[in-house]
């Protein structure tokens, strides 16, 4: 069977809006797909800034930005359908929304984007609220990627995903097991932002800078760096384990950069200690926008080859747009009624079908 669809994902580094037309086909259980369009859509600098300040909106407010956000991705779909040529080539869009708020100890996680908006403007079905079962079922909610890493990258050993917040899928002996490792790119790039760019390109300005070993120290030393899986972070959490300790610093952008870099590269190396031996050679995919940092992917190299785990870069198709393909395929597995999120990873009362699906071509 093959299903057409549109994966739409919006990472907590704000960098844009993800879109993905692919093909994923199942056949007795395996899958395979077949990316035929993709798309970054940067955010306008009027987005960026609501986006951002999300959490401190009044309900109204956010009632408000949750119906026109949905109606700016129906924006971006119907455009990116124009563009590509695909229409009535679509069989529906599987919509991971923008996290606004997270708080699994509340039962609680809110992305925006409202479907009903998304799929009536389309005249497309939705798939949306991707998070929300497993949530309810007193699970993290996060990391839902490991899912794609199970049915879509099976060669692999471990699978980390650098993008906003950094997330690392393992083998385990009771299936896939994932959990959010530390802060990433949202970091990284409010610390270029103080240099007028919106990243550290290749991470040359962390190259340039050294090591500071009292920064390091502190960073490395939170209390969430020694809490066991699972564990998950919201925008709001992740963001104070790094930016009080480095935006009080008066040292060099340069420097922290590089020194944020090596903490990102150890805390890997720490997560993954406990469960991999020396002796066992191991393969690590590496995917999301800090991919394209090669210094931090060299430090990272570094101190996994002393793991003996090798690690791949896959091609910038797929390093860029593996989560809006993986939002494709959990739509895919929630369009068949069959589980699209792992009680494994996220540490819920059972696995879970997850989605909200909204018709909006009757």
């Amino acid at each position: 069977m093959v299903y057409k669809v549109i994966g739409l994902m919006s990472g907590s580094s704000l960098d844009g809006l993800d879109i993905v037309y692919v093909h994923l086909e199942e056949t007795r259980g395996s899958w395979k797909f077949d990316i035929k369009a993709a798309d970054c859509l940067p955010y306008s600098e009027e987005w960026y800034k609501e986006l951002k300040n999300i959490c401190n909106l009044s309900v109204p407010e956010y009632l408000n930005l949750h119906t026109r956000y949905g109606r700016y991705l129906a924006d971006c779909v119907n455009n990116f359908i124009e563009i590509h040529q695909l229409h009535h080539k679509v069989d529906f869009i599987a919509s991971h929304g923008h996290t606004a708020y997270h708080n699994t100890d509340h039962q609680t996680s809110v992305q925006l984007g409202c479907g009903a908006a998304l799929s009536a403007l389309t005249q497309i079905p939705v798939i949306s609220e991707l998070r929300a079962m497993d949530v309810a079922l007193n699970g993290k909610g996060a990391p839902i990627v490991p899912i794609g890493d199970q049915l879509l990258f099976s060669s692999y050993d471990y699978w980390l995903n650098i993008g906003g917040i950094v997330n690392l899928s393992k083998r385990g002996e009771n299936g896939i097991q994932a959990f959010d490792v530390c802060p990433g790119n949202q970091v990284l790039n409010a610390l270029a932002e103080k240099r007028n760019k919106s990243m550290d390109e290749g991470g040359q300005m962390a190259r340039s800078g050294i090591l500071l070993p009292g920064v390091l120290a502190s960073l490395n030393q939170q209390e969430y760096f020694q809490l066991s899986a699972p564990k998950s972070l919201s925008n709001e959490a992740a963001q104070l384990l790094a930016f009080p300790i480095l935006f009080e610093s008066d040292n060099a952008i340069e420097d922290l950069l590089h020194t944020y870099c090596y903490h990102v590269a150890e805390q890997i190396s720490q997560s993954i200690q406990h469960v991999h031996t020396a002796a066992s050679p191991a393969t690590m995919l590496i995917t999301g926008g800090g991919a394209f940092n090669a210094f931090l992917v060299e430090k990272i190299s570094a101190l996994l080859q002393e793991r003996h785990i090798t690690i791949e870069v896959p091609d910038e198709q797929l390093v860029q747009y593996k989560e809006a393909l993986v939002m494709a395929l959990i739509g895919a597995l929630r369009w068949r009624e069959e589980v699209n999120v792992l009680s494994s990873v996220t540490g819920a009362k059972r696995n879970s079908i997850s989605g909200a699906l909204w018709i909006g071509n009757w």
